[in-house]
């Protein structure tokens, strides 16, 4: 699933392949760009911002791109079979001499100029794997709705950018309160402590192909909680529930260890919160 850390990854990869290259191949299969044509320009770099892809081109232009779920960015060699899907997923592709970046499934694929960037990416929040990091701002934008619940907050790009699914999961597991706790319901200290555990588990996994929260190297053993219902919780035994949790655009599916997350749960897994540890 494509979080802050695995889109810095897809970057790294296009910006080795396309940045200093010449196009000679460019077509974007989405109807308001197929007739833009980008060969002969130059691209100059491919930033990640937040979950978001900026792929600057000569002449001033931005190709905006974002994976949510399920797109991705694939790099081939001339000659080589492009294996990311079929035919008809494919939305992008940008080639020079040496490499071709096909963009397979993306949901978000714009030209703009790159004086308007800010109109993409100007909400967001700040970049957990980015320059522009200021763990307060984060806070600071993460306690502005105290009734919010933390799982909805930390998902809310607006409030820190990189956060998906997957993360927000791990992360209520480590501050031992679960996604649906108010966040002004948070103890001073766990709040204060969030975005630089949060920094710290995106750091931690920006180089990983695999992502690991727990330190083990075991595949079934890297995550806490995510993905592992109804599995026992690695650190008390107990099953691993999960139940799905608004974001403000879409359910997804939630996980928590009912023992060492304290906090309101969702029914039919509802039951008097205990105190905050």
């Amino acid at each position: 699933m494509p979080e802050g850390d695995t889109v810095l990854q897809t970057a790294r990869r296009l910006h080795t392949a396309l940045a200093g290259q010449v196009l000679i191949r460019s077509d974007l299969r989405v109807p308001r760009f197929a007739t833009a044509d980008l060969t002969g320009r130059t691209v100059l770099d491919v930033t990640p911002r937040g979950k978001h892809l900026l792929t600057r081109i000569e002449g001033g232009l931005t190709l905006h791109s974002h994976l949510r779920m399920d797109g991705s960015w694939k790099v081939y060699a001339p000659g080589e079979r492009w294996t990311g899907g079929p035919g008809h997923q494919i939305r992008a592709v940008l080639g020079n001499a040496t490499r071709t970046a096909v963009g397979y499934r993306l949901p978000v694929l714009e030209l703009l100029r790159t004086a308007d960037e800010d109109k993409v990416v100007g909400h967001l929040g700040p970049d957990l794997l980015g320059p522009d990091w200021d763990a307060g701002t984060a806070l600071r934008n993460l306690l502005r709705d105290p009734a919010r619940p933390l799982g909805e907050a930390l998902l809310d790009q607006r409030n820190l950018a990189g956060i998906g699914n997957v993360y927000k999961s791990e992360l209520c597991f480590l501050l031992q309160v679960t996604p649906w706790l108010p966040v002004g319901d948070l103890p001073a200290e766990t709040a204060a402590r969030l975005p630089e555990l949060a920094k710290k588990l995106l750091e931690a996994n920006r180089d990983r192909p695999a992502r690991v929260t727990t330190g083990s190297g075991r595949p079934a053993q890297r995550l806490y909680v995510y993905g592992r219902a109804p599995r026992p919780c690695l650190r008390c035994r107990t099953p691993i529930r999960v139940a799905d949790q608004g974001d403000g655009s879409r359910e997804r599916p939630t996980y928590w260890c009912p023992s060492c997350q304290h906090g309101p749960t969702p029914r039919p897994y509802a039951k008097q919160p205990p105190t905050i540890r």
